[in-house]
């Protein structure tokens, strides 16, 4: 794991994304003390399926009913 200051880092970032791509972790520290660290984002596991929870949910018709006074009340607050 590779440390650098700021500036180095706003000076270098081209260079540092670089080497995050080649699968190294850069720590950004101000006044020697670490702040931040560059880490390559993992792709998920498993892409999202839109829809893929239908007919696993069940949405009650008084879901659709007004709220009582006193809850809609507390909102205008």
């Amino acid at each position: 794991m590779q440390q650098v200051n700021i500036h180095e880092a706003k000076t270098q970032f081209s260079r540092l994304i670089a080497a995050v791509e080649q699968g190294e972790e850069i720590v950004i520290a101000r006044y020697g003390q670490p702040i931040a660290k560059l880490v390559a984002i993992r792709p998920l596991a498993t892409p999202r399926k839109p829809g893929s929870a239908k007919g696993r949910i069940k949405i009650r018709p008084s879901f659709f009913e007004p709220l009582p006074d006193e809850v809609l009340e507390a909102f205008e607050q």
